[in-house]
């Protein structure tokens, strides 16, 4: 089943959010993981780890680098989550 961009931005926040520490309330599309909510790029990683296991979106690591902001991520997830 495909997610929504809605679905998808809920469910990342969330994962950010337990990753980090920072409200899910505050992790919004525009929000940039380094310098807005402070990710490094372990948790850069494990973030992406676990939102290929809940939205069957396969994030190859050389992807992760190009993903900036929040918006970024959940477009790339929507693009290819599995179907």
């Amino acid at each position: 089943m495909a997610h929504t961009e809605q679905d998808i931005l809920a469910g990342l926040a969330d994962i950010v959010s337990e990753e980090t520490g920072v409200d899910a309330s505050e992790v919004t599309a525009d929000k940039t993981f380094t310098d807005d909510l402070d990710v490094d790029s372990l948790s850069m990683m494990t973030i992406a780890v676990t939102a290929e296991e809940k939205f069957g979106a396969k994030i190859p690591d050389e992807e992760v680098k190009n993903l900036k902001t929040v918006g970024d991520a959940v477009n790339y997830i929507k693009a290819n989550q599995a179907a």
